[in-house]
């Protein structure tokens, strides 16, 4: 069964996301876990919760994800800029207990021009202070395109965080298609060397999740601009050949697409006729 979603507002409420996910053919969705912008996160509702699980039950949901805010930059060079992040870091694992079956989804950091290594501590810091031995919560640096001073734009770049994280038995990496691509991971000519390097640098199983998106811009150009499946130069040949790769099929993909809910519900029952 291909597990696939895309991103929808929780403004009404876990559950209400859950039946539009339904209502477009989705199995699973990402959600922000506060205003992308950060910000106090709103308090969570368990009988919302509660009316979440059984629909969850109800029909075969894969893993959520949770989706930290833009603003969270754990490798700034500036003190408190890095401490609103670790508060909210530790506050998205504290309420993602409430959460059924959720994973949590982040950005690495930008190192503003201090160095990538720099960032790199900065980034270890803040997990070892958060993740602790008993953490039972998912959680995927998400690969970057490689713009500006990204941390993650590379697999050396993500082992090397999860390497310095002491209890990193539940820390893993999310893919992104557009990402990849725009960073240089050739995944239209050679996806099949890119899963290999994954799995040589980073270990094939710590790859969790996808974000499934077709890229408006030229390979290896390092810029992040998502476009509609099958509309970029990925192209929907590609993008179908990651969803039924033997290494892939069975992770969940979130579409993140310059599309509303209209758009993603066709883009999501083209996917799931071309899924072997």
């Amino acid at each position: 069964m291909l597990n696939i979603g895309c991103h929808l507002s929780i403004s009404k409420g876990f559950y209400n996301a859950a039946l539009d996910a339904v209502s477009i053919g989705a199995n699973t969705f990402q959600f922000f876990t506060r205003n992308p912008r950060g910000g106090k996160a709103k308090e969570i509702d368990m009988e919302d919760i509660n009316k979440l699980k059984e629909l969850m039950i109800e029909h075969k949901f894969a893993p959520l994800f949770a989706h930290g805010a833009y603003t969270m930059n754990l490798a700034s060079d500036k003190e408190e800029t890095r401490e609103f992040a670790n508060m909210i870091l530790r506050d998205d694992l504290e309420r993602l207990k409430l959460i059924p079956n959720t994973y949590y989804v982040f950005h690495p950091g930008s190192h503003v021009g201090q160095g990538s290594e720099k960032g790199i501590e900065f980034i270890v810091n803040a997990l070892n202070e958060a993740i602790d031995e008993d953490n039972e919560i998912i959680v995927l640096l998400e690969g970057m395109s490689g713009k500006g001073t990204e941390i993650g734009r590379n697999m050396e770049e993500l082992k090397a965080i999860i390497d310095g994280v002491k209890n990193n038995k539940n820390l893993g990496i999310c893919i992104d298609s557009c990402h990849l691509y725009s960073a240089g991971y050739d995944v239209v000519n050679n996806l099949n060397g890119v899963l290999e390097e994954i799995d040589k640098i980073i270990g094939i199983d710590r790859l969790k999740a996808v974000h499934l998106n077709d890229s408006k811009v030229e390979f290896d150009s390092n810029k992040d601009r998502h476009e509609v499946i099958g509309e970029g130069t990925i192209g929907l040949e590609g993008i179908i050949n990651m969803i039924n790769h033997p290494l892939l099929s069975n992770l969940p993909f979130n579409l993140e697409t310059p599309n509303e809910l209209d758009g993603h519900k066709k883009e999501i029952e083209m996917l799931r006729r071309e899924y072997r």
